[in-house]
């Protein structure tokens, strides 16, 4: 048993010593009796049509069980997209079908066009050489301003390579378009959010099992949502009811929103299994993963600022091209829309907003959610606006967004959300404060000394975590409901078991959970057991992504909670003779108020399942609860990040000297563990600014398909980082009045780096730079300004 400790503490993760220890229980790890293994055959072109298959050779070579192709999926549907969009015409958006395996023709390099059941997985690779496969290669739609500009056409029912064009909010777009043209001043940039593949330490996974005893599928799968996976793959693929399909996410190495996504592996090893009689079993490995994993981000922007002559924000009109990839992912059509259009406003009270999207289709692989998923690209958009239009007026930047923050709580913003509380200044002075920007000048100058630029930059950003309600998000588009479901079961002799919707991935809910239950019933966090990731023990649920854990999940766990809390008020007042009304629980005990008469939070537990003095007139035996939580509202986490960086003008590399994050997420359960979380999204968002980036040539290969030519970030390439999360404004409308943090760092630190950056940068007059800023393209900009700047 542990001590107790509670909500506030930084309780060590439990979960961390089976992972430290080599005992987590991965998908990969897991081999079935009879166990047979299946390889991919994948297209090697970007976009080609399927001339001629022969599978005869590979069918005969030693080990092999079974090979597929379209044909065997005749009558099943393709993968299915979780969100429908309706374009600003009133039309639904294009929504091709997305099969299992190829069907005639190949649209990514990496799409699936043949999968080999073999004994052995080495067997299952050899007989995939052996397919005679002829592609005739077509023209392929890379670039997405050419693809909608007459390029050549990912599918047929979609003219232009349009998914959809949409307006957000369609209303402001007259009144928008006035305020920018009678402005004081209109700040404009273009901009791109460049291309990111997740790289989760564990790669994707998928074993599947059928038991023709009872006809029952088994899947597990590395996946941040079973119950989704579940519903997705049994009603819109397979066609199998929900009671004969179990979906199992064991433990999995991270996920970033690479595994929120229902894939075509896991539907394949499901379906097969039931075909050879025989379990199946897929993992990845990292090249299929660069080419197979739903990659992230890729807008083209063009926003604009309208100002009047003293600063104040007026309007704010942006343009976007988002990539869909090849085919619709399960979440992909709603990132850059309503989780980007709705979070424009940012930290200030622009008073009018505008936004154009078009979503494209290319022949790459599928884009969908990414750490903080739309909330990055739109924090991106307006940091960086902000940040250039300071420069263009002559005003300090910290200022500027001062003079434009919101301050009145709750607040209605222009494009449909509600924030409901929040302190801007108070993240901003604490930013300021612990960075140190009174001593940057001194720092600057030391730099010069030594030949290095030195800049600073400032982001501030907001995030709307915890989807809801679903009646809302229904309205929008949602083809599911977003609420998270707990049932809480309370043992005999007082321990608790736990069983959430949420899934972990490495966010620590065994700990973070059991501090909430420990906590409010007043026990031990030892005395508390969670379970997660398996369809046949949790009631139900919609898993772990966009920060939603502790603000969705955790609130079903404390509804069920407190149910339990009121039966067991009643059975301690039948056993200490008292009205319930006069019943207090406090710190594990049930007391009679303004009497010593008390009895012991076990005590209760125990009468519950020997009800031998019970009121069974009044109560039944057991305890028990489930509870279904669904949000009135999304929470807002807000921050205010600053980095300090030095440019060696010589080389064009770029040092990241110092970062500091000040967050404001509302009560913290776990200090530390939110510190890592921080931490670690600080981490991808620096890589992405700095250097990760997805590249295809015109035909549409990937060049950046390993880790030879994709860079992700290194201890040394990070600064110790300085995280401060002391301005709390408790979230209104949750029981634990929590905001989320998980994605929060991937989110505020693109734009504080290069804003940073561009700082360092200024006396060259170099006003932007698209990510990321690797040491080749930051030389070049020097480069191409040194005229220019030593003309002046």
């Amino acid at each position: 048993m542990t001590k107790i400790t509670g909500i506030g503490a930084s309780s060590k993760r439990r979960e961390d010593k089976r992972f430290l220890t080599g005992k987590g229980r991965y998908v990969d790890d897991m081999n079935r009796p009879g166990q047979a293994h299946v390889h991919f055959l994948r297209s090697d072109m970007a976009h080609g049509r399927i001339v001629s298959l022969d599978v005869s050779a590979a069918e005969a070579a030693p080990g092999v069980i079974k090979v597929f192709t379209a044909k065997d999926f005749e009558g099943v549907g393709g993968i299915p997209c979780g969100w429908l969009i309706t374009d600003r015409h009133g039309q639904p958006m294009k929504e091709p079908k997305h099969p299992i395996l190829a069907e005639g023709k190949v649209r990514h390099v990496g799409d699936p066009i043949v999968a080999v059941v073999a004994e052995t997985r080495a067997q299952a690779k050899d007989a995939a050489e052996l397919v005679e496969l002829e592609l005739e290669e077509l023209p392929a739609a890379i670039d997405m301003r050419a693809a909608v500009a007459g390029g050549p056409q990912v599918h047929d029912e979609a003219p232009d390579n349009l998914c959809y064009d949409w307006d957000f909010p369609a209303e402001s777009k007259d009144a928008v378009d006035e305020a920018i043209r009678n402005a004081h001043h209109v700040t404009v940039l273009e901009l791109r959010n460049n291309r990111l593949v997740a790289n989760p330490m564990e790669p994707r996974a998928a074993l599947g099992e059928y038991d023709d005893a009872d006809d029952m599928h088994t899947l597990w799968t590395t996946s941040q949502n079973p119950h989704v996976i579940r519903l997705l793959m049994g009603a819109f693929v397979l066609g199998l009811p929900e009671h004969k399909l179990r979906v199992v996410a064991p433990d999995v190495g991270g996920g970033f929103g690479s595994k929120i996504y229902h894939y075509a592996e896991e539907a394949f090893v499901t379906f097969a299994a039931k075909v050879v009689n025989r379990p199946v079993k897929w993992t990845s490995d990292r090249a299929e993963a660069f080419m197979s994993d739903a990659h992230g981000r890729d807008h083209v922007c063009k926003v604009e600022l309208a100002m009047d002559a003293e600063g104040h924000f007026l309007a704010l009109r942006s343009t976007t091209l988002a990539n869909m990839g090849a085919y619709l992912s399960t979440f992909a059509p709603c990132i850059p829309t309503w989780l980007h259009g709705t979070l424009l406003a940012g930290n200030y009270k622009t008073p009018l907003i505008f936004t154009n999207v078009r979503a494209v289709f290319t022949n790459t692989v599928p884009v969908d959610a990414y750490r903080g998923a739309g909330r990055p690209e739109a924090t991106y958009l307006i940091e960086r606006v902000v940040d250039k239009a300071a420069r263009e007026i002559g005003m300090d930047p910290a200022e500027l967004r001062r003079r434009n923050f919101i301050t009145q709580f709750p607040y209605q913003t222009p494009v449909a959300v509600e924030y409901d509380s929040g302190d801007y200044n108070a993240t901003l002075d604490k930013v300021l404060q612990v960075a140190d920007r009174a001593g940057f000048e001194a720092r600057r100058a030391e730099s010069a000394a030594r030949g290095k630029l030195r800049g600073f930059g400032l982001a501030h950003y907001i995030e709307a975590c915890g989807i809801a309600p679903s009646s809302l998000v229904g309205a929008l588009g949602a083809r599911a409901g977003l609420y998270e479901a707990a049932t809480v079961r309370v043992n005999p002799t007082g321990s608790v078991s736990v069983f959430t919707g949420s899934h972990s991935h490495g966010q620590g809910h065994e700990t973070t959970f059991a501090q909430v239950v420990a906590d409010r019933l007043g026990i031990e966090e030892g005395a508390v057991d969670i379970v997660h990731g398996d369809t046949s023990k949790v009631p139900f649920g919609m898993g772990t992504y966009g920060s939603r854990s502790l603000a969705v999940g955790g609130s079903a766990i404390v509804k069920s909670v407190d149910k339990i809390v009121a039966k067991a008020k009643k059975i301690a007042a039948h056993l200490l003779e008292a009205s319930e009304a006069d019943i207090a629980f406090e710190d594990g005990k049930f007391s009679v108020s303004g009497t010593d008469r008390s009895v012991a939070w076990a005590e209760v537990c125990l009468a519950a399942y020997v009800p031998h003095n019970y009121p069974l007139d009044a109560i039944e035996p057991g305890l028990e609860e489930t509870s279904f939580y669904d949000p009135a509202n999304f929470t807002y986490p807000s921050g205010a990040y600053v980095c300090e960086v030095e440019v060696d003008p010589d080389t064009g590399k770029v040092q990241v000297m110092s970062f500091a994050a000040a967050d404001d997420f509302g009560n913290v359960v776990n200090p530390m563990i939110v510190e890592g979380q921080v931490h670690g999204g600080l981490a991808q968002g620096i890589g992405q600014a700095l250097m990760e980036g997805c590249v295809y040539d015109e035909s549409g290969q990937l060049l950046t398909a390993s880790y030879m030519d994709y860079a992700m970030p290194l201890a040394r390439d990070l600064p110790s980082f300085t995280v401060d999360n002391s301005a709390c404004t408790p979230c209104t409308h949750n029981p634990l009045g929590v905001k989320g943090c998980g994605e929060a760092g991937a989110i505020g630190s693109p734009p504080a780096l290069v804003n940073a950056v561009l700082d360092a940068l200024s006396p060259y007059g170099i006003a932007h730079l698209d990510m990321p800023l690797t040491p080749s393209k930051v030389w070049e900009a020097i480069d191409a300004a040194r005229p220019a700047a030593a003309a002046e």
